[in-house]
């Protein structure tokens, strides 16, 4: 078998498509209401987490769990996949987000979290009812889909734009 040339296969590889990959974690309290983050460089709300550093040959979970330590002081290891949403970019490369179980945080961790100044504003506990309004979009109902997993406790589940595939 031969090896490819390696300037012709590094040309290849740089002729790829582009894809995002982002992480995130999803945490609730005892009365089952999400965890919001409110970032300060664009409008609405989001889970903690952000773009996974494949460069670094970091992995979902591990980008999942280093925004979470960043972004609200947490280091806490993450639960199960619960979702994975393909979704497309009008303005951006399609986005591959994962979903991680955060689990239930305790009022002694709630009170522990301290925002990433530099890049978020607030946090809220929100409920299920709330979600939507909060994180319209796919984000919206994908963190529903992952809810949805933890009350069945079904598989994960495989989104496009926040809708089951298949």
């Amino acid at each position: 078998m031969s090896t490819p040339d390696v300037p012709d296969y590094a040309t290849y590889i740089a002729g790829l498509p582009r894809v995002l990959a982002a992480a995130a974690a999803l945490f609730r309290d005892a009365q089952g209401r999400v965890l919001l983050v409110e970032p300060n460089y664009r409008e609405g709300w989001a889970l903690p987490g952000g773009t996974i550093e494949s460069d670094t040959g970091e992995s979902p979970r591990q980008g999942a769990r280093r925004e979470t330590l960043e972004e609200i002081g947490l280091d806490r290891a993450l639960g199960r996949l619960l979702a994975v949403d393909w979704v497309p970019g009008a303005d951006r490369p399609p986005l591959v987000a994962y979903l991680f179980d955060g689990g239930v945080l305790a009022d002694e961790e709630l009170k522990a979290i301290r925002l990433q100044e530099e890049e978020l504003l607030s946090w809220r506990l929100v409920g299920r009812d709330e979600l939507v309004a909060h994180l319209p979009g796919a984000t919206g109902r994908r963190v529903l889909a992952a809810l949805e997993v933890l009350d069945g406790g079904t598989s994960t589940a495989e989104l496009e734009n926040g809708h089951r595939a298949g």
